[in-house]
């Protein structure tokens, strides 16, 4: 079997645009649909010959609102992936779902061209919270999609739930945790609010309006943890929790820092040793790829020293953590001084060792955007004692004082 591959396709359409998304997506665009799919079937075609000698073994379509994207055209890029690569038999093959946009008949018919895994967005059981997030949708059509998908024999679903929205408390948190559980996914993301820069909920906040503070938010992720664990779902990354045999494979690969290829606006890649991704520009995408014009936006190549870092940024999200002799090998670098730091969080209850690895715990995943920074402080002090010159601490014994 040859090197493993990801391939993400983004769907940038969206029915209505919710006040906390900052992806790059969009409503009322419904018009460009069959011109961007013409623009996603052309880059795969012309980027497929560069994975020759890779095998797909995971598909995510991401958004966005997928769903909203109409099956047939989703069913329509899956066939031409699968006449372009070389897709696994097992391969996970994920699409992100509103609610509000799925029927069984739709979903029926993605089974059959392969989606194997439903990313569904819950967020909450709470209609005055959803409609407080401009979600377009009810609980009770979030208990309708999960009956539509199980009827459609898709038997590997994730919800997506959040925490910190505004007017939500503890016991209303629970209360969407349980909710979640009662509905049996194989998986439960629980993701917490972020406000951010330039979207409507930003603007909400800053005439205002106020969300749970931090140590609430950190109550109810803790809360969380401990009871996704009770009920099956083991944590393997900070915000995603799984039944045994059902993490999210792909996923996993941004965290390990796998190989994968992005397609659409906005959509990234890290693929022969660059990273790089396309203009957040619909229109810009469609005309670039048609016509043969420029559509990348970055395009970096990251050197292996740099790959350290992201080893330990990305790899201390998961509960796999990282181990001393997978990074002195893979990095040629000392560990000492970043083993240094992990003994102090040890000391602290922010991180846990199981012989030579170590992970975060769940109150150092709270930390996490801290206790990772200052890893990487010691990681690049350390890289440039080995580069630059060393100097004495003591005079040599026959220099009279002079060093």
């Amino acid at each position: 079997m040859g090197k493993q591959l990801g391939l993400y396709i983004h769907i940038p359409f969206c029915g209505s645009k919710c006040d906390y998304c900052d992806f790059y997506s969009l409503s009322g665009r419904t018009e460009r649909m069959d011109d961007y799919q013409k623009a996603l079937l052309t880059h795969i075609k012309e980027t497929a010959p560069q994975a020759r000698g890779y095998v797909v073994d995971t598909i995510y379509f991401g958004g966005g609102t997928p769903s909203c994207y109409g099956e047939k055209r989703v069913r329509e890029l899956l066939s031409a992936i699968r006449r372009r690569f070389e897709v696994a038999g097992n391969a996970e093959i994920t699409m992100e779902a509103n609610p509000e946009s799925v029927d069984q008949k739709s979903m029926a018919r993605l089974r059959r061209a392969g989606v194997n895994r439903i990313s569904l967005g819950m967020q909450s059981a709470h209609d005055d919270e959803l409609a407080a997030l401009h979600r377009p949708h009810t609980f009770e059509q979030v208990k309708e999609a999960v009956a539509a998908i199980r009827g459609a024999r898709i038997k590997n679903l994730t919800l997506d739930l959040m925490y910190g929205l505004p007017g939500q408390d503890m016991a209303r948190w629970r209360d969407s945790v349980e909710q979640a559980i009662a509905l049996q996914p194989q998986h439960i993301s629980g993701y917490g609010l972020k406000v951010e820069e330039g979207t409507p909920l930003c603007a909400r906040v800053a005439r205002g309006e106020t969300l749970p503070d931090d140590d609430a938010q950190a109550d109810m992720y803790l809360w969380m943890v401990a009871r996704l664990e009770a009920a099956g779902y083991r944590q393997y990354e900070i915000s995603n929790f799984a039944q045994s045999g059902f993490q999210s494979r792909h996923n996993l690969k941004y965290w390990l820092t796998r190989p994968y290829l992005g397609f659409g606006p906005g959509a990234h890649s890290d693929f022969g040793g660059r990273r790089f991704s396309f203009l957040r520009d619909l229109d810009g995408y469609i005309d670039g790829v048609l016509g043969g014009k420029p559509i990348l936006d970055s395009d970096d190549l990251i050197p292996k020293r740099e790959r350290s870092g992201e080893y330990l940024m990305l790899r201390l999200r998961t509960t796999r953590g990282i181990e001393e002799w997978e990074y002195r090998r893979e990095y040629f670098m000392n560990f000492d001084p970043i083993e240094a730091k992990l003994a102090e969080y040890e000391h602290n209850g922010w991180a846990a060792r199981d012989g030579h690895r170590w992970r975060l715990t769940p109150i150092g995943f709270l930390l996490s955007n801290q206790l990772i920074g200052e890893l990487l402080e010691r990681q690049e002090s350390a890289t440039l004692e080995t580069t630059l010159p060393q100097v004495r601490k003591t005079p040599p014994p026959d220099t009279d004082g002079e060093a």
